[in-house]
Formats: structure tokens, sequence, C-alpha cells
């Protein structure tokens, strides 16, 4: 009687503040990614791929997986869209590599129905490669008018998802409007993408600002982005990282001040006190919650916390 293979248990919550695309075309920019201060590094196959050098890319791809020490960084692999070929070859390919992608990044999602689709292939995948069922995630690119209004079903299609992303750049266009630096024209889907992926326990990633030679616009994006309850932000180029992480990295003030909090609300709880004045302020439950959420941040960056909420 065959045995049926179980699913993997459902792995920690990895830190995704800073995702660094790479055309997979370019292995010295994926080399260099790699060194890099960064959570992920995504192996691109789409559109940083020029459509004559695919089958090219596929095979850079594997390679780079197979050979480039990316030490605790997550390694992606952002395919093809599914419902064109090349996205099913692209996810082929990378199944196949002796080491296979940690996740799998999901251009263009629509529907649940996309991302069960891919699901039901990294299946038979990853049972032909005798991998933990479950063993690859997914993190769906939201960049669609049809992505957007999905989001209810989307969220919930498999428990191989573990983030959504944000594309704003991609969505404008979709929607044939005119992109802004205020961002006034996606703050709602990107708002969206921050309350449903909250609701359903995923991350939600933000979209890559495009200025390469604006640090005072990616500093004000990624700070835009923290506050609608972002955990990270995608990246176009190396010089975006140590901003982006300056952002979403609780600075030193930031977490002392949370956990300075959190050991008076403790007291507080033991004298059967619910609501108090601290430091000026009025804190209750929800100001608890926030400064967990700081602490949480600091945890998943890798800071040292002497001081742990009681």
């Amino acid at each position: 009687m065959r045995r049926r293979r179980r699913a993997a248990p459902a792995p920690p919550r990895r830190p995704r503040r800073v995702l660094l695309f790479c055309p997979a075309t370019d292995r010295r920019k994926i080399d260099k990614a790699a060194g890099l201060d960064v959570d992920g590094v995504i192996i691109d196959l789409e559109d940083a791929v020029a459509a004559g050098r695919k089958d090219e890319a596929r095979a850079a791809a594997v390679a780079a997986l197979e050979a480039v020490d990316f030490g605790r960084r997550e390694r992606l692999v952002r395919i093809n869209p599914f419902d064109e070929g090349p996205g099913a070859e692209d996810l082929n390919a990378v199944l196949r590599a002796r080491r296979p992608p940690d996740a799998i990044v999901v251009p263009k999602t629509g529907s649940a129905a996309d991302l069960r689709r891919i699901g039901r292939s990294l299946d038979r995948l990853e049972s032909a490669r005798r991998l933990r069922r479950g063993a690859v995630r997914l993190v769906a690119l939201v960049e669609t008018a049809r992505g957007v209004v999905g989001l209810p079903e989307i969220v919930r299609a498999t428990p191989r998802l573990a983030a959504i992303a944000f594309g704003a750049e991609d969505l404008v266009a979709d929607l044939g409007g005119v992109r802004t630096a205020a961002g006034q024209e996606v703050l709602y889907p990107r708002s969206a993408v921050a309350l449903h992926c909250a609701a359903a326990g995923l991350q939600a990633i933000d979209t890559p600002f495009i200025g390469l030679h604006n640090e005072p616009g990616l500093l004000a994006d990624a700070r835009a982005a923290l506050a609608l309850g972002y955990a990270g932000k995608l990246a176009i180029h190396p010089a975006q990282v140590g901003p982006i992480l300056s952002i979403f990295s609780p600075g030193a003030e930031e977490l002392a001040a949370a956990l300075r909090l959190l050991h008076e609300h403790a007291r507080r709880r033991e004298d059967g006190v619910g609501a108090f004045a601290f430091e000026g302020r009025m804190v209750d439950l929800p100001m608890v919650r926030a400064a967990r959420a700081v602490v949480a941040r600091a945890r998943a960056a890798g800071q040292a916390i002497e001081d742990e909420e009681p």
C-alpha cells in the first residue's frame, strides 16, 4: 500500500523586510545580491528577461540556485505567467535543480484558482523530487485590477501562500491610470493588500520604488508602507537595500520605548489596571499590540532583545 506523504508543517515566519530582484541572466548581480544584507533574493525570469532569452534564463536560474551560496537569505524565483506556457516551463526547470528555490513569486495573480493550479504542479514536482509536500512556498504578486478584486479569495487560496506583494506600476497600467509621486491612485489597492494580508495572517510586501537616485522619496515611500502594515518592500537596486532596512527594522529608541511600555503594562495588569497613563500618553490594548509588533519586527531583524516582556 502506497503511503501518502504528509504535508510539511508551516515553517516559522521568515523576515521579508527587503527582497531584491536580480535578472536570471546576470550572474554577477545575483552573486552580489547573495552577499548583501537582504532577507531574500528574487531571481527574475519575467520582466527582467527579454522574450528571446527565456530558455537561457531558465538555465541560468538553475545554475545560480545550485552554485551560489545565499547563506540565510531566502531564494525566490519569479516565473512567467503560468497560463502563457513559459511559466510552467520555468516551474519545471527550477524545481528540478539540485537545490530548488525556497519560494516561487507568481506574477499577475488574478484569482485563487491561479495559485491552486501552481500548487498542484508543485505537489507533483515535489513528489517526483521526494521533497516534503509544501516545502516550496508561494509569494503572489497582485498587480492587476482582477487581482485586487480577488484578494478575499486569493489570500486563502493555499497553505503554501506566505505573502502577497503589491505591484503598483503594472496595476496603474492595467487601469489606464497615471502614476504620480503622491500615489493617491494606488492608495486603495495598496491598503487593500495590507488589510487582506493582516486578516489572513500573511505578510504584505510593498511595491518597488522606481526612483533609483531619490533616497528621500524611497524613505518616505517605505514609511508609508510601514504605516499601512506592510512587513517589507521589494527592491530593484542594491542602493535601495539600506534605506528600506532602516525603515522596516526598529531603531534602538523605538525598541526601548516599546519594551518599557510592555513592562509597564505587565506591572499594571498584575494590579488589575486596564488603561493607564504612561510617558505622557494614555495606553490601552491597541497600543500594547502595537508595541508587541515593534518587538516582533526587531526579533525578525535579528536585533538583540535583552529584556523581553514578562
